[in-house]
C-alpha cells in the first residue's frame, strides 16, 4: 500500500471472513446469498470490534432452571446507538436509528435525505437522547465522503464514541472517514482494496452493493 493506515483503522484477519469476503465479490452471487454473506461477514467484524471496546459489568441476580442462583451480566456502556447508513447499511443489522444518505452522481459527495436521530436537551442544552457509543454500519466505504459525513452527524449529535464498521473499504477511503474525528473514532473494515474508479467504485470492489442487496429479482450489478 502506498500509505500506512491510521492507527484507529483496524483490518480483520479473520480467516472465515476472507473465505466469505471472496465469495461475496463474485458477480454470480444472487441477491439472497449476498445478504446472507454481507450478515455474516458483519457479525464477525462486529464481534470482533466489540470485543475491545464493549465492557461486561455484574446485573442483578437470577436463577437457572434448576433453581441455582447466580450473577447476570450486562453491557457497558448501556446507552449505545445502532446507526446503518440507508439502504447499504440495513443489509449488516436491523437498527433503532437509521441516517439515510446518498452520493451525488456527478460530484460523489454525500446528500443527507433521512435523519432519525432523536434530540432531547436537558437544562444546559445537551442532548440527553444521544447516545456514549454509536456504531455506524455501511458495507463499503469507497471515497470516504458518506462516512465522514456519518460521522460529523453522530458527533453533532452529541455522541462520547464511534465505531464504523465496513466489510470493505478503499484505502483512500479509510483514511478518510478515520481522520473525521481521529480521537473519537475507530473504524473496522473486513479488507481493504486500493483503487477506486472515476464512478467513485472500489476496485476489484463488491459492485453496487446496495442493488445487489435489494434486487428483488436477484440481479447483480458489478463493476
Amino acid at each position: 500500500m502506498s500509505q500506512t493506515l491510521p492507527k484507529n483503522v483496524h483490518v480483520s484477519r479473520h480467516p472465515c471472513l476472507r473465505v466469505k469476503l471472496s465469495q461475496l465479490r463474485s458477480g454470480k452471487a444472487s441477491s439472497r446469498e449476498t445478504n446472507d454473506l454481507v450478515h455474516e461477514i458483519a457479525t464477525i467484524i462486529g464481534c470482533e470490534a466489540f470485543a475491545d471496546n464493549i465492557s461486561v459489568a455484574p446485573g442483578e441476580k437470577n436463577t437457572t432452571p434448576l433453581g441455582y442462583e447466580y450473577t447476570t451480566s450486562s453491557i457497558t456502556p448501556d446507552k449505545i446507538a445502532l446507526v446503518p447508513i440507508l439502504r447499504s447499511g440495513l443489509g449488516m443489522v436491523n437498527a433503532v436509528h437509521h441516517l439515510g444518505l446518498f452520493r451525488e452522481p456527478t460530484t460523489l459527495e454525500p446528500v443527507e435525505y433521512y435523519n432519525n436521530l432523536p434530540f432531547q436537551p436537558n437544562s444546559t442544552g445537551v442532548n440527553s437522547a444521544a447516545a456514549k457509543l454509536a456504531i455506524i454500519i455501511d458495507p463499503v466505504v469507497a471515497t470516504g465522503s458518506t462516512a465522514s459525513a456519518a460521522i460529523q452527524t453522530l458527533r453533532e449529535w452529541g455522541v462520547e464514541r464511534i465505531l464504523f464498521l465496513c466489510i470493505l473499504g478503499s484505502h483512500a477511503g479509510l483514511i478518510k472517514a478515520a481522520g473525521e474525528w481521529e480521537e473519537g473514532v475507530q473504524v473496522w473494515t473486513g479488507a481493504v482494496d486500493e483503487q477506486v474508479d472515476m464512478k467513485g467504485m472500489i476496485q476489484p470492489g463488491l459492485g453496487d452493493i446496495g442493488d445487489r442487496l435489494f434486487s428483488a429479482g436477484g440481479r447483480t450489478s458489478v463493476s
